[in-house]
């Protein structure tokens, strides 16, 4: 039955990721982003976890621009739908991620993540515990 539900779960993500990636094709991808954008386009109970929950967001973040610093609830997975971004993680180095590029943040790592000379469109899965903040601020 457990293994039913992670299969279940496993496929809905992969149908999320590909009509993300059918969306992200659709607009012109030359384009910058004006200003830093999150979207969020489902919010779930995560079945067979208890008090668990799946937020899946669209984050658009502007060229030269870096997200305040904060962390998580819970683990957060990155999908770079367009451009490159960079992670940092506190106490870690420095990771770059491209287009087509999947990252992950663990458990209430604190972390934010910056662009350069090139906007980024992000599709980001949260799993944490239901109830709880979406994000909480915090310093490097």
């Amino acid at each position: 039955m457990k293994n039913w539900k992670i299969k279940t779960f496993s496929r809905t993500l992969a149908l999320v990721l590909l009509a993300s990636s059918f969306t992200a094709n659709a607009h012109d991808s030359g384009a910058d982003v004006a200003t830093l954008q999150l979207q969020n386009l489902m919010r779930a109970t995560l079945e067979g976890v208890t008090g668990t929950e799946v937020i899946v967001s669209r984050v658009s973040i502007p060229a030269n621009t870096m997200l305040p610093v904060h962390w998580h609830p819970g683990e957060e997975f990155a999908y770079i739908l367009e451009g490159t971004v960079s992670l940092l993680q506190k106490g870690k180095k420095e990771l770059v991620g491209h287009k087509g590029d999947v990252m992950k943040v663990p458990l209430k790592q604190i972390h934010t993540a910056k662009t350069g000379e090139e906007s980024a469109v992000i599709l980001v899965f949260r799993v944490h515990e239901a109830g709880q903040p979406e994000r909480v601020k915090a310093e490097m």
